[in-house]
């Protein structure tokens, strides 16, 4: 997956997540739609991670096809 294809993702990801908040303004999230949102929120912090490895690589002379999709224990738990 090249950096395009990243940001593609990222693009789709951001457009579901925010379909599922507009059609809920005001309305609570059933429990399928609250699971599915922190899915979403976890895809998109996965390939953010990504992208930002795939830059450092490449900004360091190294391999950007290198960079992974880190799991969701390491992207969930980053220091901000």
């Amino acid at each position: 997956m090249d950096d395009r294809d990243v940001v593609a993702r990222i693009s789709h990801l951001a457009d579901e997540e925010h379909r599922l908040e507009r059609a809920h303004v005001g309305v609570a999230l059933s429990p399928e739609e609250q699971d599915q949102l922190r899915s979403l929120q976890v895809q998109l912090d996965q390939c953010w991670d990504l992208l930002a490895q795939r830059r450092a690589r490449r900004d360091s002379g190294q391999d950007p096809d290198a960079a992974q999709v880190r799991p969701e224990a390491v992207v969930e738990h980053f220091q901000q």
